[in-house]
């Protein structure tokens, strides 16, 4: 039997929240050749380099020891980033207010992409607010939401290192 995301999460999220994170987002590439596993994780005060070491190095031991994996892969942790994926319902609760970036997966109200203002999620719909409309948007229509950062806030807090996945 395969490994799947699902596999995955289901596998390493326990451990990641015993160590006190969030398993934001999974990806997951084993294709030809060398797979590839990274993991998002949040922290409540945001995540250093040292909580994706901490985070890494539990992985791994369950990794080897449930060897879900028959291949080869690289196991990549990192913070889920400025402009971070929504992937839990949980995650469009926590983030409303904030600015997003939504692709779908078909078109709703004439439209494929969507850029405004979070409002909420209730049950399995999500509302955006572009310009004056407020959108309605099943969760299930959804293939990927992203926060869109609000640089000004980094540059205020003197970050140096600011990053971008397009």
């Amino acid at each position: 039997m395969s490994v799947t995301r699902d596999n995955l999460i289901g596998l390493l999220e326990p451990p990641i929240e015993a160590l006190g994170y969030e398993l934001a987002d999974l990806e997951l590439n084993l294709g030809h050749g060398h797979g590839l596993i990274r993991l998002f994780i949040d922290g409540e005060n945001g995540v250093t380099v040292e909580d994706c070491a901490r985070v890494s190095r539990q992985v791994s031991s369950v990794l080897d020891v449930e060897e879900p994996i028959a291949t080869d892969y690289n196991l990549e942790v990192s913070s889920p980033g400025a402009d971070r994926k929504l992937v839990k319902p949980a995650h469009f609760d926590r983030f409303a207010g904030s600015m997003v970036k939504v692709r779908l997966k078909r078109l709703v109200e004439g439209r494929r992409r969507i850029k405004g203002q979070l409002l909420g999620r209730d049950a399995q719909m999500i509302k955006v607010r572009m310009g004056d409309e407020d959108l309605s948007i099943a969760l299930e229509d959804v293939e990927v939401a992203r926060l869109v950062p609000d640089w000004s806030e980094y540059l205020r807090a003197g970050s140096a290192e600011i990053s971008t996945r397009n």
